[in-house]
């Protein structure tokens, strides 16, 4: 547990995903410290290709939509990132991401849309879920998985996962409510955002009980603040709500909810992923 918030750029996280611009090209670098079951933690891909366009000079606005298609395991190294303006407009522009490297050619592609917000009418008709504070949840204990999972904190309210040696008889609930947060305390940002938004555990894990091998294949995540509102927030810890509706023939989807303590939703996302059970 730590006390000290460590602000953006000092942080792990920042260090992991930090991106260069080389020769007309960005590039980034796999971290030990985020590595799942095989190639990295998807939410460290997505964080990692959010930030070259976040700091490539000619992006105008902030996130509002992502998606991030994972097209094979990204081996351990560097790897290039290829950022296209593909249209903007006054209020929007629309981007590609693409992630390769020369063994592998592609590894993930993104679309990314970024938008200027301007001052309107605003009404959240979504209402905050109720559950344990932050500060009586507790932590879940280190259960030896993968070295990803230690970058974040999980205080888990409701859903928590039972993982055993076989599966339940019974499916479980595929629904859960955890509060997630970086393990040093990290204001959240739209890039810490679009790591946590993967950082929930497979669905299929709370469902059978066990972990079995998983993937995701395809996220989505729509943001409702701007940097300014991320900011004045001032949180190093979001409400997340998942669930899931089906599992069959090796897919599921996965739906999820971003909250702050004082009950705004900051994001909402969606994904497929495959599993083998």
């Amino acid at each position: 547990m730590h006390d000290t918030v460590l602000k953006a750029g000092d942080h792990p996280f920042d260090q992991a995903t930090r991106v260069t611009l080389r020769d007309g090209r960005w590039r980034g670098e796999t971290s030990d410290d985020y590595r799942a079951f095989i190639g990295p933690f998807g939410g460290f891909t997505a964080a990692t290709m959010l930030r070259a366009l976040l700091e490539h000079p000619d992006r105008a606005g902030d996130p509002l939509a992502f998606t991030v298609n994972f097209c094979a395991p990204v081996a351990p190294g560097t790897f290039d990132l290829d950022l296209h303006l593909i249209k903007a407009n006054r209020s929007s522009q629309h981007w590609s991401i693409t992630l390769s490297q020369d063994e592998i050619g592609a590894a993930a592609f993104a679309t990314v849309v970024v938008a200027q917000r301007r001052e309107t009418w605003s009404h959240q008709t979504a209402q905050p879920p109720v559950t344990t504070r932050y500060q009586d949840a507790k932590v879940l204990p280190d259960f030896g998985a993968a070295p990803w999972i230690n970058q974040f904190e999980f205080r888990f309210t409701d859903g928590a996962p039972r993982f055993g040696r076989t599966p339940l008889v019974e499916p479980a609930s595929a629904h859960s409510k955890v509060w997630i947060g970086n393990a040093v305390p990290r204001p959240i940002d739209a890039i810490s955002l679009s790591a946590i938004a993967d950082a929930f555990f497979a669905r299929v894990f709370h469902v059978r009980g066990e972990v079995v091998p998983f993937g995701t294949v395809s996220m989505t995540t729509y943001f409702h603040v701007d940097a300014a509102e991320l900011a004045a927030e001032n949180a190093t810890a979001v409400l997340g709500v998942a669930d899931a509706n089906v599992f069959h023939k090796s897919y599921c989807d996965q739906t999820g909810e971003l909250w702050t303590a004082s009950g705004r939703l900051l994001a909402t996302t969606h994904q497929i992923g495959y599993f083998k059970a």
